[in-house]
């Protein structure tokens, strides 16, 4: 059976490697455009994937855990896989959707742009590298908690 304290180890894994994802975004956007948006901790999208990041972690902390053998560490890294093709197929074809929406729409309502209503959120998802940044920076941070930190 499984213990309190792994299942905290696992889950704050998965939490700390997604926050460290959207603490790199907040400091690239802060150094790129000069200004602090903090609108940046709760939006999609962007390098590195902090889904990613975050299923990648939390998969490998059961695996650390369990045995990178074992049917849990499957099942994990199972849902990570689906976790990130959503974030760089699914999700990133609905930002293009959204994309191409807001475009015939600013050409249709030109004559009059408070018709056109609300734009729709263009960044939704991932590009494969910003996925594959995030899955690096999730075996990171579990390696680095798991076998520095708590061992």
């Amino acid at each position: 059976m499984y213990d309190t304290g792994t299942a905290i180890e696992v889950l704050g894994n998965g939490f700390i490697a997604a926050f460290i994802a959207q603490m790199l975004k907040f400091i690239y956007f802060v150094i790129v455009h000069k200004k602090v948006n903090f609108k940046i901790f709760t939006t999609t999208g962007g390098m590195p994937s902090s889904h990613s990041a975050g299923v990648i972690a939390l998969s490998m902390t059961v695996g650390y855990n369990e045995g990178l053998n074992s049917v849990i560490f499957a099942v994990a890294l199972g849902y990570a896989f689906v976790v990130m093709y959503d974030a760089a197929g699914i999700r990133r074809s609905a930002g293009k959707i959204a994309a191409t929406m807001n475009r015939v729409m600013e050409e249709f309502y030109a004559h009059r742009p408070s018709a056109a209503g609300e734009k729709l959120k263009e960044l939704l998802g991932h590009t494969p590298l910003e996925v594959f940044m995030g899955a690096l920076l999730g075996i990171f941070v579990s390696y680095v908690i798991h076998f520095l930190i708590l061992q």
